[in-house]
């Protein structure tokens, strides 16, 4: 079911049907809408014999409970995805034309990269303290996602970019890869960690590994045979796993804490791996004021930075 093919779908609709799946209970999703019960019902039912597709699971006698089907899942996460681009595009279009505010959206995952974002912002904000910015954590797949439907307007990954649909920035800092692990694990005694220290090891990885991932290549051996105990999309939830001793975490340094009072180490790999950034955002993107003068300033930024 593609919400984009439903020209009658109005927001009206959307709103009754996400505050359905927000209560889980149609008479407490009436009267915070102020409708009916009974209203509230059958403009539901229209919903779904319009869109040919069962979008809620009436709960039986004893249980007002109502849950959603596979396609009401589907239906609530494109019903919220319309709502923020409605709100982004009538935030966007109530600004004047001189006046330069706004949101901007950056899909990122944890990086110490972030600081040349912040870099950017800070020195336009004395200038331009209405331009807020928000960032999105997640990996590559949330990153491009969320590009490709319009409710981020950049983005940080690793992998290879696609010039046919993405522009980009490459970072001119890198990220080192290496291994996160409790500073009492037999792997702490060691400066560097070779590919063989790991091969029997309880592993922590990044679920977004592929076969172009560029560690695949440094382990020495198919990834499928090595330990892998756990993966994760956000190291700090990675860090809580090794904290607790179930194992080592393959990611990038900088990103925990591992000073002072931390239970926690990291220790580079050798050969020494790292992995280039590049900033992307959507080939013929037509920015905001906001997201126009952030990128301005952002290139500016990424200038100086390579040329110190």
């Amino acid at each position: 079911m593609d919400i984009g093919l439903i020209p009658f779908f109005r927001q009206i609709y959307i709103q009754y049907f996400l505050a359905v799946a927000r209560e889980q209970n149609i008479s407490s999703a009436a009267e915070s809408l102020h409708l009916s019960q009974p209203t509230l019902s059958t403009q539901l039912k229209a919903l779904e014999k319009e869109l040919g597709k069962q979008l809620l699971i009436r709960g039986t006698k004893g249980s007002r409970k109502v849950l959603l089907t596979e396609e009401g899942m589907l239906l609530r996460k494109r019903a919220e995805e319309i709502l923020e681009l409605v709100r982004m595009t009538e935030s966007e279009i109530s600004l004047s034309n001189e006046v330069i505010a706004g949101d901007v959206y950056i899909g990122t995952g944890e990086s110490d990269m972030i600081r040349i974002f912040a870099r950017a912002a800070k020195s336009i904000q004395e200038k331009y303290p209405d331009i807020h910015y928000h960032i999105l954590s997640g990996n590559a797949a949330f990153v491009h996602e969320h590009l490709d439907r319009g409710l981020i307007d950049f983005g940080v990954v690793y992998s290879p970019v696609d010039t046919n649909i993405y522009s980009s920035i490459k970072m001119p800092i890198h990220d080192t890869w290496g291994v996160l692990m409790r500073k009492d694990s037999p792997l702490a005694q060691k400066n560097l960690i070779q590919p063989q220290d790991l091969w029997d090891k309880p592993l922590i990885l990044s679920a977004q590994k592929t076969d172009a991932w560029p560690m695949s290549g440094w382990f020495g051996q198919d990834i499928t045979k090595l330990n892998i105990v756990a993966t994760y999309n956000l190291v700090f939830n990675a860090s809580l796993l090794v904290e607790e001793g179930l194992g080592y975490a393959i990611c990038f340094d900088k990103l925990i804490n591992v000073s002072g009072d931390s239970n926690l180490c990291f220790r580079p790999l050798s050969p020494k791996m790292e992995a280039e950034a590049s900033i992307i955002w959507k080939r013929y993107q037509v920015f905001s004021k906001a997201a126009e003068c952030f990128l301005r300033e952002l290139e500016n930024v990424l200038s100086i930075s390579a040329e110190a």
